[in-house]
């Protein structure tokens, strides 16, 4: 029989379990699109149709694209309870917060 994941990051040296359990926790704070986004928040397209608007057919065509506006992108997660930020690294400079960006009303 085979070995489980706690046996084998039990044999790891401690440095490189950290550099794992980091990345792990990393890639669990990513989400892949805006449907998962949707999943993860546990709304339905109608209502996050109902958030913004429209029709339950629009948010399948917003969640299938892969090239959005910003007002589009931040209405769509405000409409899963959510508040979109950008956020810029910059060599040298750190990270930047970008505001007003994607508001319909700047």
């Amino acid at each position: 029989m085979g070995r489980t994941r706690q046996e084998i990051m039990a044999g790891l040296p401690a440095e490189r379990r950290v550099k794992i359990e980091d990345r792990a926790a990393e890639l669990h704070g990513e989400v892949e699109g805006l449907k998962a986004l949707r999943l993860l928040t546990e709304r339905s397209q109608e209502q996050i149709a109902q958030s913004l608007g429209v029709k339950q057919p629009s948010v399948v065509k917003i969640e299938r694209q892969t090239d959005l506006y910003l007002s589009t992108l931040r209405r769509f997660v405000e409409a899963a309870g959510g508040k979109l930020e950008l956020r810029v690294e910059l060599p040298g400079k750190g990270v930047l917060h970008l505001k007003g960006l994607g508001e319909l009303n700047s």
